[in-house]
């Protein structure tokens, strides 16, 4: 509350100081003065992901200026979230069909409108993305001054996993206006892989700076940090976006669910790597209580799954695997008797991964669990998402590795954990704490180390910290295999 308090404050005292959501300059077709400096504004929301934000503001500059046409375009382009795989193609078409005077409009202007229509026309998504970034590289090239041309291409890139020639954009937009938020955030994406994440440090270090109001602006410095496994920044870092966002969600009277449950999920991931078990748990606590009082809004529900299961898995708190995923809104919220909530195929998986190694290492029965992920696994595979597929069929395989050994059978559990390993090694790009909650490179390492195989125990590890660089278990393991090595 306290954190809260104070954030509250100081975006109290920026918005009267007139504070910064970054430096912006995209020229616009438009008869008043302040029309150009509503809509920069508006783009640097937008560049920032805050689009709700943004989507107010691009709206506020229509209505002061009703021919002003380069607010549609706006509007539109906050119903793609690229990169969160969340799209609205019939809402961004609704705000495109506003543009009822593209001769108003300059060469330029069209050409974004156009690409637009690209994005948000036929085909698959997929199709729809490449042809979109084509487009965005015709601008680019069209006018090789233009930062927010160069910005948005760079973008479009990354939403195509063509992260180093997208950083390589990024990096030359931020060298030419260091205030860019576009550059300093897409630097940060682009690089977000243990491999390359040094490389965006210096971005990560000053965006928060560029775009204080923005609370996703404050998170993403920590896709750098927890790459690198600077666990005090990151905790840092998402204690303020997570309180900024709360405090935004009040200031405007929104639902709880504007809340950024992402900053939180990564801070409660961040307190464990640090050994605060206690705060981890205070995390889920607050979340079970936004449930409660949301009284089951959908969208509240985000990460409750993956919280619970990192929790109980991380903390050895098997006895408390009934307790995390009992719907609270269910249980507690009077009158809620008819409420269910239904989760996406990822937190079916996540919940049937925990119960199952927990009712493994009780000697029950696991075929349950081991059926509601693969059910899981196969709408994942009907939504193309081979990764998410393959990350289901490892946690499979891991959950019958813990029953195994639980049986006593460790050569079949090491066997079935190598064969986890490849499939979570099909996600190339590790981006963030690991989706499939417990790397089984650091599962594998942790039953070798019973099975006093240091040597093979070691290069779990390793691979593992490859992977998740400066993870607590994985370091913990690496000594063990020192000790247990020393010991001979």
């Amino acid at each position: 509350m306290r954190r809260e308090l104070i954030v509250l404050v100081l975006l109290s005292a920026l918005a009267l100081s007139g504070a910064t959501v970054g430096m912006v300059d995209f020229p616009i077709t438009a008869s008043k003065p302040e029309t150009q400096v509503c809509f920069n504004r508006a783009v640097a929301m937008l560049h920032n992901f805050w689009f709700e934000e943004a989507r107010e503001k691009f709206e506020s500059c229509a209505a002061a200026e009703p021919d002003f046409q380069m607010a549609w375009w706006g509007v539109a382009m906050t119903h793609n979230h690229s990169l969160w795989n969340r799209v609205w193609p019939e809402d961004a078409r609704k705000a495109l069909a506003r543009i009822t005077k593209p001769e108003v409009l300059s060469a330029r202007e069209r050409k974004f409108v156009d690409a637009l229509g690209v994005l948000f026309g036929k085909g698959s998504k997929k199709e729809r993305e490449i042809a979109y970034s084509s487009a965005m590289a015709k601008i680019a090239n069209a006018y090789p001054d233009d930062l927010e041309a160069a910005s948005f291409y760079s973008l479009s890139l990354i939403a195509i996993d063509k992260r180093m020639k997208a950083a390589a954009i990024a990096l030359d937009v931020y060298g030419k206006q260091p205030e860019h938020p576009g550059a300093a955030h897409y630097i940060i994406h682009a690089f977000d892989d243990p491999e390359h994440a040094i490389l965006a440090l210096p971005a990560a270090n000053r965006y928060a700076k560029i775009a204080p109001e923005a609370h996703h602006a404050l998170h993403m410095p920590t896709h750098i940090y927890l790459q690198l496994g600077m666990w005090p920044q990151t905790i840092s870092s998402n204690e303020l976006s997570w309180a900024a966002s709360v405090a935004w969600q009040k200031r405007k009277n929104k639902s709880l669910s504007a809340r950024d449950y992402h900053s939180q999920y990564w801070l409660a991931y961040a307190y464990l790597q640090m050994g605060r078990m206690e705060d981890a748990w205070k995390v889920w606590q607050a979340k079970r209580q936004d449930l409660i009082d949301s009284k089951g809004d959908g969208d509240v529900y985000r990460y409750w799954a993956d919280l619970g299961a990192l929790l109980v898995i991380s903390t050895g708190a098997w006895d408390r695997v009934e307790e995390v995923f009992t719907d609270p809104v269910t249980v507690r919220v009077a009158g809620s008797a008819g409420h269910t909530h239904t989760p996406t195929a990822p937190a079916r998986a996540i919940e049937g991964f925990a119960r199952g190694w927990a009712a493994a290492l009780n000697g029950e029965d696991i075929a349950p669990y081991i059926d509601r992920i693969e059910q899981a696994r196969q709408i994942l595979i009907q939504r193309e998402n081979p990764i998410a597929a393959a990350r289901c069929e490892a946690q499979q395989l891991m959950v019958k590795a813990v029953a195994a050994r639980k049986a006593g059978k460790m050569e079949d559990a090491i066997a079935m954990l190598k064969q986890a390993n490849v499939l979570e090694e099909k996600e190339v790009n590790v981006s963030g704490p690991p989706d499939i909650i417990k790397p089984s490179h650091e599962l594998a390492g942790e039953m070798l180390l019973e099975m006093n195989q240091a040597a093979a125990a070691r290069k779990m590890f390793e691979r593992a910290l490859e992977r998740q660089p400066k993870r607590r278990a994985s370091l913990e393991g690496l000594a063990r295999t020192g000790a247990l090595a020393e010991s001979r």
